[in-house]
């Protein structure tokens, strides 16, 4: 189960995570009212959410107050919530064709569905100790454990079993606009797909009466006929509507509710998921970045859990949507599909499809509007293009080092990584500001992420050492430096990882002050906390052989968005932003951040 950290503990990390935002004044005014909270309100809060903690240990303390989080925001999901990542290219080139991908891709996430179903599929492990736990001696042993110790019988190898809670909700998911919150809504027993080309909307069952899956070659007969149906594109495209503030959104759907659309509604939110497949090819890595983050706005369903899109090259990239889940399932079920897919396809480009009559097979869904809903999608068409008029995507690849530089220097690449973004914020904008980075509690029982604080005293000083005195510092001063900010990263990524953060704690607190009905505590209305909690900096990473790129929209206005990989040899980074920021400029002084460090790792006297 996911602990409930120490008031004090917690109270002491935030103290910590203040410390480098502000000055002594500040800190000493912040301080006073988180002591005074310690000991007064928090402390009661504190006891009545152990207390209710456990009351309910079939769940975490988190999980309720987190789904609320997501669905009461009422904010688009489209660049405010929804992420993407994009699957590296079938190293058989001939197999990137659209069709041919997209009946592999399609066949493969049906496989992983029905593996999952029937209660197959492996457990996610995280194994800390792989040449003792990750072999098959170890899975045929603990096979015959019962699984209510079988835990236990891997916690003595070191092996730690991940929640996979969530992965129900990958399928026959939608995310439902309602007024004031939102509702997840899943209906497992749907045998259809929902397939989106040129803003039309089609399906056609993958699962026959028996519950077994079409022939791969019907699949392939169905996507081509899409993919061959020249139907113009509607003239008022109902995709923009999941594009809408979720309160619009919601009086929206109950008008196409009750215009006679509920049967065709049904069948978007009860699909299998969504594919989509768009009719050009991709030009490079930032248009690859637009395309899977948030696309036209007339060829995706942002509600659905997922959108898998594939474009005319065969480009493919899932985008989610995240109340539902964290990255880390998402994930698991991108690795799988890519696996499968690119292994043991299930056509090849010499299969023909079927000969079956798809005209029957395939239903094109008619959607009937009236002029509000016609003024509705004009209207939510309209923002979402200023919108996504206004968003910068940027990239860089780091080519002069990686990962396994960086473990020969014996630090650790993720400190390097978010090192490297402090001291850039600093160059451009000479300051240290809130910075967020997710990290995933799916080791414990509904765990879903914490937070890690990567902006420290440690990497402000070591910062302004880069940065502002140069002069002053020997490379071995600055070798120093670089290590200490790694010691503490790896600390508080552990404490993170092992539910032992500070920002969940205190999310739960003020959640469980304001549905008891309670003032707002003093130390909540402290405009250090707001500061802290407006993440100018968010940050998230991942590295997986499937995934060629991930991204995701700045989570404040006048923030940045920066996704970035460590990979063995060089390190890639994403970047979001709107004006206000200049995202090229930041991957400049991320670039000349990184070649200083690893300069200085190397030895090498730097220059300013």
């Amino acid at each position: 189960r996911l602990p409930v950290p120490k008031l004090e503990d917690t109270i002491r990390r935030y103290l910590n995570a203040q410390k480098p935002l502000l000055n002594d004044d500040q800190f000493r005014k912040t301080e006073e009212l988180a002591r005074a909270f310690e000991k007064g309100t928090g402390k009661e809060l504190h006891e009545q959410l152990v207390a209710q903690d456990n009351q309910n240990k079939h769940t975490s303390y988190i999980t309720g107050p987190w789904f609320d989080m997501y669905l009461k925001a009422r904010e688009p999901v489209v660049l405010n919530f929804n992420a993407f990542m994009s699957f590296n290219p079938d190293p058989k080139s001939e197999y990137n064709d659209q069709l041919i991908r997209a009946t592999n891709m399609t066949v493969s996430a049906i496989r992983f569905m029905k593996t999952f179903r029937a209660g197959y599929l492996e457990p996610e492990v995280f194994h800390l100790n792989p040449e003792k736990s990750d072999t098959e001696i170890f899975k045929k042993i603990i096979r015959f454990v019962p699984s209510s110790v079988s835990w236990f019988g891997a916690y003595m190898v070191n092996a730690y079993p991940l929640d996979m809670s969530q992965y129900f909700r990958l399928f026959n998911s939608t995310r439902l606009p309602k007024l004031n919150k939102d509702e997840l809504y899943t209906d497992e027993k749907a045998k259809h797909l929902l397939v989106l080309r040129n803003g039309n909307f089609y399906v056609f069952d993958v699962i026959d009466r028996d519950g077994n899956m079409l022939k791969p070659s019907e699949i392939q007969a169905h996507l081509k006929y899409i993919l061959s149906d020249n139907s113009p594109a509607p003239a008022f495209p109902l995709g923009y509507l999941s594009s809408e503030n979720r309160d619009t959104w919601a009086l929206l759907r109950k008008n196409l509710l009750d215009n006679g659309n509920e049967e065709a509604l049904q069948k978007v939110d009860s699909a299998m998921f969504c594919l989509s497949l768009d009719d050009f090819p991709i030009k490079d890595f930032v248009h690859l970045s637009h395309t899977m983050l948030h696309g036209d706005g007339a060829n995706r369903w942002y509600d659905k859990s997922f959108n898998l899109i594939i474009t005319k090259d065969g480009t493919a990239g899932i985008n989610f949507e995240h109340s539902w889940g964290d990255g880390v399932a998402v994930l698991r079920f991108q690795n799988e599909v890519f696996k499968d897919s690119t292994k043991t396809p299930a056509i090849s480009p010499q299969s023909q499809p079927a000969s079956v009559d798809s005209s029957r097979a395939v239903q094109k869904l008619d959607f009937k509007l009236n002029d509000a809903l016609k003024a509705g999608i004009t209207k939510a068409k309209q923002k979402f293009d200023a919108t996504v008029e206004s968003l910068s995507l940027n990239l860089i690849r780091f080519q002069e080092g990686g990962k396994e530089l960086l473990k020969q220097k014996k630090v650790s690449p993720d400190a390097v990584a978010q090192l490297a973004f402090q001291m850039a914020f600093l160059r451009q904008y000479n300051q240290t500001v809130a910075t967020y980075e997710s990290c995933s509690t799916a080791a414990f029982k509904h765990g879903r992420t914490e937070t890690i604080r990567p902006a420290s005293v440690h990497t402000k000083k070591c910062s302004e050492a880069f940065v502002k005195e140069l002069s002053k510092h020997s490379t071995e001063e600055l070798q120093k430096l670089i290590v200490e900010c790694s010691k503490y990263h790896g600390r508080l990524t552990k404490e993170a990882a092992m539910g032992q953060g500070f920002d969940r704690h205190l999310f739960s607190l003020r959640y469980l002050a304001s549905s008891k009905g309670l003032a707002l505590p003093d130390f909540y209305q402290d405009q250090a906390y707001a500061r802290l909690n407006h993440n100018i900096i968010s940050t998230s990473t991942l590295a997986s052989p499937a995934v060629q790129l991930g991204g995701f929209g700045p989570v404040v206005s006048d923030g940045f968005g920066v996704a970035y990989q460590v990979q063995d040899d060089w390190i890639g980074c994403n970047v979001s932003s709107y004006p206000g920021r200049n995202g090229e400029e930041f991957l400049q002084c991320i670039h000349k951040s990184l070649e200083d460090i690893f300069n200085v790792l190397k030895g090498k006297k730097i220059g300013s």
